[in-house]
């Protein structure tokens, strides 16, 4: 999928949609709590970093990035430094990069929102790193975000819930699965603004007593039975 096609398809959408089709498709629902320095949207193929002390493996990644890809620095999820900062974000910018995703920290926080482009991270933190330790062979192959390996056959997804991996050669299906998710769950909320309550919709009496005849029946079976998309 195109960088304008899968930012206009994901500008439809929310991470929790697409985290929900994820488990309809049986695909790993691969999601991390990060939080945006500016607040906003992102989607882009993953263009993996792992920092070591220095930020040259940010620029080497630039060289080799596609327009619209998402900078996805690994450094290990620490806390005690900054692995990325305004110079970093500007340079990003400028290779034409849809955002940044950091498995640690970030610091130039005012500088960062100014120069406007998504940045995630764990947080901030004013000291850069203090360490130059060695260059792992896959440095720029692969990058770890919390307990996920991703690559450039992945794609990021991003907002205010946090962040989304997703397979980039599933990222068509798990949109569709996804759309359908949203507007079943838009319907839903409208008849509840209307007066029919969700227990009514999902028939939360009849599961009831179908599950005092069959303790095994879970909510979910029920939902799939009646085609709802909660939880699902």
């Amino acid at each position: 999928m195109k960088p304008d096609e899968l930012t206009a398809r994901f500008a439809e959408l929310t991470t929790a949609h697409v985290a929900d089709a994820c488990v309809r498709a049986k695909v790993a629902v691969r999601c991390v709590g990060l939080t945006a320095a500016l607040p906003g949207r992102l989607a882009g193929r993953v263009l993996p970093a792992q920092h070591v002390g220095s930020v040259d493996i940010f620029l080497e990644a630039f060289g080799q990035a596609e327009p619209g890809d998402v900078l996805v620095a690994d450094n290990g999820g620490r806390l005690d430094e900054a692995c990325v900062g305004d110079l970093v974000v500007l340079e990003a910018k400028n290779a034409g990069l849809a955002g940044l995703v950091v498995w640690g920290l970030h610091r130039d926080s005012a500088d960062i929102r100014a120069i406007g482009l998504p940045v995630y991270s764990l947080g901030s933190l004013p000291t850069g790193p203090l360490r130059l330790d060695p260059l792992p062979a896959d440095a720029l192959t692969t990058a770890t975000v919390g307990e996920w390996a991703v690559s450039n056959e992945d794609v990021v997804l991003a907002d205010d819930d946090g962040i989304v991996f997703v397979p980039a050669a599933q990222v068509d299906e798990l949109f569709a699965l996804a759309e359908s998710i949203r507007d079943t769950e838009r319907r839903q909320s409208a008849l509840i603004a209307a007066g029919t309550s969700l227990r009514e919709q999902v028939g939360f009496d009849e599961y009831l007593t179908a599950r005092a005849a069959d303790p095994t029946l879970t909510f979910r079976a029920h939902l799939r039975a009646k085609r709802g998309a909660i939880e699902e």
